[in-house]
C-alpha cells in the first residue's frame, strides 16, 4: 500500500466511526420522539377527563333495581367492582317518568333514584373510579302496563313488529305508539335536560345519550321509524334534530366535554333499519364536530344480524374527537383496532360483567371468566357481583409472579 494511501486511511477511520456512532444516536433519538402506537392500557384524555387506559365499560342493563326504579345497594356493589375501568357508562336510565322499556331498569327523575344513584357515584370515587350515566326514553318500545297506563309515544304512529315485552302481565306484544305534536318536543327536550340536572346532583362524571337500539333519539334518526314531515322528519338535518338539540340541553348542564353520545346505525333490534347508514353516520358525525362533545360511542354491527356493513370507517373520516368502538370484540381485535387508530377506545360489554378486574386481566394475558346469559337479567348477586377477580381465583400468583 501506498504511504499516502495507508494515511489516508488512517484519517478515515475515525471519521467513519464518528459518523457510525452519529448514525446510531439519530436512530436512538428518533426512536425515542416516535410516539408510540397506543394499547388498551395507554391512558387517553376523553372530553375533560383523564382516563388511565382505553377499557371502557359499556352500559348493561340488568335489572337490579329496587321498587319505584331506586337504584339499590348491589348495584354501587357490582359497579365499585369494576372501577378499574377507564370510563364506567352505567346503564339506559329513565330521563322522564312513565318511559319504562324494561322492568327492574333505573330512573333519574325523583329525589328517591338521584338518592340511590349516588351511593353508586360515591362507591365508584371511592375505588378510584369514573362513571357516566346513560340517560334514555324508551319511545315506542315502552309498553302502557310498564307505565301506569300511559301510551308510548314516538316520531310516527309505527309499532315495533319483532318480538313481544315482558310487562307485569307477562309477555305482550308492542303496542302503537301516538305520535308526538311539535309542540310537544321541547318537553322531551326539557326532561333530557333535567336528567343530566339529576344526573350531577347524583355525583356522576358526564352523560351519555343514548341514541342507539331503538329508543327515541334513535327512532328520530332512523327513516323505517320516522316517516313524519315538518322539522322533525324527512331529511337527515330534520332527523338529527331532536338529537342534536338534546346534545346542547344537555351540554348546558355538564358542558359539552362530559357529554357522550352513542349510535347505532346498523343495528335492527327494535324494528330498525335505515335506507342510507354510511350517509346518516357521515352527517352526523361532522354535525357533532362543532360542538365539542366528549365522545362517539358507535355501536358497530347489528344484534341480530340482518345488516351488514362498515359504519366505522366513515366515522373515523368525519369526526374529529374520540371515538369509542362496540360490540364483539375480543382482546386481541380491540388491540388491534386501537393501535391503528381506526378508534381510540373500546367498550366491553359482558366481558366486564364476567370479569370485574378486566384491565389487569388484559395486562396479565390471563384467561377471561365466562359470563353466564342465565344470569343477566336475574335477581341478586348471582351472575351479578360475584364473578371473581384473578386473586380470588388464585390466578393472580400465577401471573404476577
Amino acid at each position: 500500500m501506498h504511504r499516502h494511501q495507508a494515511k489516508y486511511l488512517d484519517i478515515a477511520r475515525p471519521i467513519e466511526a464518528i459518523f457510525a456512532n452519529s448514525s446510531d444516536a439519530l436512530s436512538s433519538i428518533s426512536a425515542r420522539s416516535r410516539p408510540a402506537m397506543p394499547t388498551l392500557l395507554s391512558p387517553i384524555t376523553v372530553g375533560s377527563l383523564q382516563l388511565p387506559n382505553r377499557v371502557i365499560m359499556a352500559p348493561l342493563t340488568r335489572a337490579r333495581c329496587e321498587a319505584g326504579d331506586i337504584p339499590s345497594e348491589l348495584m354501587a356493589t357490582h359497579y365499585a367492582q369494576r372501577a378499574s375501568a377507564g370510563l364506567i357508562i352505567a346503564e339506559a336510565t329513565m330521563a322522564i317518568a312513565n318511559n319504562c322499556a324494561f322492568i327492574g331498569a333505573p330512573g333519574i327523575h325523583n329525589n328517591a333514584q338521584i338518592d340511590g344513584w349516588r351511593t353508586t357515584t360515591n362507591a365508584v370515587h371511592a375505588a378510584g373510579g369514573r362513571i357516566f350515566l346513560q340517560v334514555w326514553h324508551g319511545g315506542r318500545a315502552c309498553h302502557s302496563l310498564l307505565n301506569g297506563g300511559a301510551q308510548p309515544v314516538a316520531p310516527s304512529a309505527i309499532a315495533i313488529t319483532e318480538g313481544e315485552t315482558y310487562t307485569p302481565e307477562g309477555m305482550q306484544p308492542y303496542e302503537v305508539p301516538r305520535a308526538l305534536r311539535d309542540d310537544e318536543i321541547p318537553g322531551i327536550i326539557a326532561g333530557f335536560r333535567q336528567a343530566a340536572v339529576n344526573a350531577k346532583r347524583a355525583g356522576f362524571d358526564g352523560v351519555e345519550l343514548h341514541g342507539a337500539n331503538g329508543y327515541l333519539l334513535d327512532q328520530f334518526l332512523r327513516d323505517s321509524s320516522n316517516i313524519r314531515s315538518g322539522p322533525y322528519g324527512g331529511s337527515f338535518e330534520n332527523r338529527a334534530r331532536l338529537m342534536l338539540e338534546v346534545i346542547e340541553a344537555t351540554a348546558s348542564v355538564f358542558g359539552a366535554d362530559r357529554v357522550g353520545l352513542r349510535i347505532s346505525p346498523l343495528n335492527s333490534y327494535n324494528s330498525m333499519i335505515d335506507s342510507d347508514p354510511v350517509g346518516l353516520t357521515t352527517y352526523l358525525a361532522n354535525r357533532l364536530n362543532p360542538l365539542g362533545i366528549a365522545y362517539l360511542h358507535v355501536m358497530r354491527s347489528d344484534f341480530l344480524g340482518h345488516q351488514q356493513g362498515d359504519i366505522l370507517s366513515p366515522a373515523r373520516a368525519a369526526y374529529k374527537g374520540c371515538i369509542i368502538a362496540n360490540m364483539g370484540y375480543s382482546i386481541a381485535e380491540a388491540e388491534q383496532a386501537v393501535a391503528s387508530g381506526a378508534v381510540d377506545a373500546i367498550a366491553f360489554g359482558t366481558a366486564f360483567l364476567a370479569n370485574p378486574d378486566l384491565p389487569a386481566r388484559i395486562k396479565a394475558k390471563a384467561p377471561l371468566n365466562a359470563p353466564d346469559p342465565a344470569t343477566f337479567y336475574a335477581q341478586g348477586a348471582k351472575g351479578y357481583t360475584d364473578y371473581p377477580t384473578m386473586k380470588e381465583a388464585g390466578l393472580a400468583e400465577a401471573f404476577f409472579t
